[in-house]
């Protein structure tokens, strides 16, 4: 049978059974909704009605063949009541209970997702076809059609507001559980630290900048171990400058509070054997992820982390080590630098985590050594201070000057779209790459 001639997949009685399974028990009508929604029947009648019910339910009003044949009356969805009484009559008739409701709605979404799919395959086909886009593009446009309709995340024009206050009174009253606090955003394991940024929000990009050798890398590792430790969701790195197992000897060497010097030596104690083997029995429960990748564009993170399960945050060292998938005529690096933050922005949002990475400052910092850092000082790019969502400078006497200091970090809360701003003290265990809360033991975890 030729393709054209096919009908989109549909199933008239599941559809039929949802609508008359909530009129005959408006009760179900909440284990339906967190399955379907209007959007995904097919019919329009039934989208019409489902659409009734839901602003009934929205407004607390009973919904029952009387209201509802009112409301698509007075909607203009039917021209006369005898009609639209006819049509609710034969919904309450076809389904003697309710008990099969969800069973009835998952019907009618999985339909939904073939049609979605038919219509996604359809533009890449188009899009492949024309070939008007390079192919790196084309490719990504594919992946990210068929990656929304699979996170039920589908881009629409326009969304009402009193979808976004019913999601609002859903987080809301998630705050009031137990898990309210991960509904905050991802802690970051230092207590200090987590009083002034209220959690990393989802889809958040935050940007970690440091004068070279203050710590920047060994930071946001850090973050990574706590997250993935304390979440139990996976944690990507992206390392841009150093190997695979580079990377994971900072870590271990942080967590098992072992001189890092050691571990590049060899030159082991017994005592740090131990301290190896309980700090990777730990590490490997965790599902960190590390992609050493140089030349790894921002399309091509994506094509990775849409294949990672429960994600939970993304960390890039560094941005500056990025090259724009965009060939710029004016080759401006500056300019390359706004394309690359602006693409880990988008990153966050469509994966809905929040992506952490580590960025140069400019060389001004560096002539001036008293002063701290400040947003101006991000390199290359006024774009990347525009973009994040939260900028976090470390600042320490790296030169020495005052011994008392030495081993004293500023964590400095520079910009912060969703909580406060401020500097928080901690320690830096330069031995282990280890920031440490300063109440807290080395330790504690």
């Amino acid at each position: 049978m030729d393709i054209l001639q096919k009908k989109m997949p549909y199933s008239l009685d599941a559809e039929q059974s949802v609508l008359g399974s909530i009129i005959i028990d408006p009760e179900c009508f909440d284990d339906v909704a967190q399955i379907v929604r209007a959007d995904d029947f097919y019919l329009e009648i039934h989208r019409e009605i489902f659409g009734t019910m839901y602003d009934f339910k929205f407004h607390s009003k009973p919904i029952d063949v009387v209201t509802l044949v009112n409301a698509l009356v007075s909607n203009g969805v039917y021209e006369d009541e005898a009609a639209a009484r006819s049509y609710i009559k034969l919904l309450v008739d076809i389904i003697p209970t309710s008990a099969n409701a969800k069973d009835y709605a998952k019907i009618v979404y999985d339909k939904s997702i073939l049609r979605r799919l038919i219509e996604a395959s359809d533009a890449i086909q188009r899009d492949a076809y024309s070939e008007g886009d390079s192919v790196e593009n084309i490719v990504d446009v594919a992946e990210q059609r068929v990656f929304e309709i699979a996170q039920k995340n589908e881009k629409r024009d326009f969304v009402h507001i009193k979808d976004v206050i019913v999601e609002t009174y859903n987080r809301l009253n998630e705050l009031q559980k137990d898990q309210g606090e991960e509904a905050l955003g991802q802690k970051t394991g230092y207590s200090d630290l987590d009083k002034v940024v209220v959690g990393l929000g989802k889809g958040s990009l935050i940007i970690v900048g440091a004068r070279p050798g203050v710590g920047k890398t060994s930071f946001c590792l850090n973050l990574a171990t706590n997250v993935a430790k304390r979440s139990k969701k996976a944690v990507c790195i992206f390392s841009l400058e150093m190997s695979n197992e580079q990377l994971v000897s900072r870590i271990i060497s942080s967590e098992a509070l072992v001189d890092a010097q050691k571990l590049r030596t060899g030159k082991l104690e017994p005592r740090d054997w131990d301290n190896i083997a309980n700090a990777t029995s730990v590490l490997t429960e965790t599902n960190i992820y590390i992609d050493d990748t140089t030349d790894v564009s921002i399309t091509g993170m994506k094509a990775k982390l849409r294949r990672v399960k429960n994600l939970g945050l993304v960390v890039v060292d560094y941005l500056q080590l990025m090259e724009s998938e965009k060939s710029r005529k004016d080759g401006s690096r500056v300019n390359e630098i706004a394309d690359i933050s602006r693409g880990l922005k988008k990153l966050a949002m469509e994966l809905d985590v929040p992506v952490i990475t580590c960025s140069q400052l400019s060389r001004g910092t560096e002539k001036e050594k008293e002063r701290q850092p400040m947003l101006s000082d991000l390199r290359d790019s006024g774009s990347i201070e525009q973009d994040a969502d939260m900028v976090i400078f470390l600042s320490r006497d790296y030169y020495g000057k005052d011994p008392d200091k030495a081993n004293l970090v500023d964590v400095i809360v520079a910009k912060n779209r969703h909580g406060g701003l401020g500097t928080v003290k901690m320690s830096w265990l330069g031995q282990y790459t280890k920031f440490s809360t300063l109440e807290t033991d080395i330790s504690e975890e």
